[in-house]
């Protein structure tokens, strides 16, 4: 069966298949068009990731700070645990701290809707672009206030 076939019928071979051709050094007898196509799509993966990250992060905060009466434990915690893996993440793919503001720009969009639909307040109710600098949002000692 040919690389192409290979890929869309079994892509688990088709991955296995490749990686033995590449350590062989075996360029020649690779699907480099699919390969390229599949490294893309894993930055892609990496980049979602990290705007689903700072989504959490920023609903959370937004809830924090629109809602005082419902603060606690399991808010605090979430937004702890959401600044570390943003941080465990941001580490393993440096490269995305340059793409820091569009990133922030993208996941504060879904971060609004979030807070609107678990707080129950107008989406009009919270700033339309995000009231924080990455620094303020990654701070352990940052807790914004109504």
């Amino acid at each position: 069966m040919g690389n192409s076939a290979l890929y869309e019928s079994d892509f688990y071979a088709w991955a296995n298949e490749q990686a033995g051709l590449l350590r062989a050094g075996r360029l020649s007898d690779a699907d480099i068009a699919h390969i390229a196509e599949e490294i893309e799509t894993m930055g892609r993966t990496e980049k979602r990731e990290l705007i689903s990250r700072l989504k959490v992060l920023m609903m959370h905060l937004l809830k924090w700070q629109s809602q005082p009466i419902g603060r606690g434990n399991s808010w605090r915690l979430t937004i702890e645990e959401q600044r570390r893996e943003v941080s465990d993440h941001l580490a393993d793919n440096p490269s995305l701290k340059a793409r820091l503001t569009e990133t922030i720009a993208s996941a504060y969009g879904g971060a609004i809707l979030a807070a609107a639909r678990e707080t129950n307040l107008a989406r009009e109710s919270f700033p339309a672009v995000c009231p924080w600098s990455f620094e303020q949002m990654m701070a352990e000692d940052f807790w914004p206030q109504s």
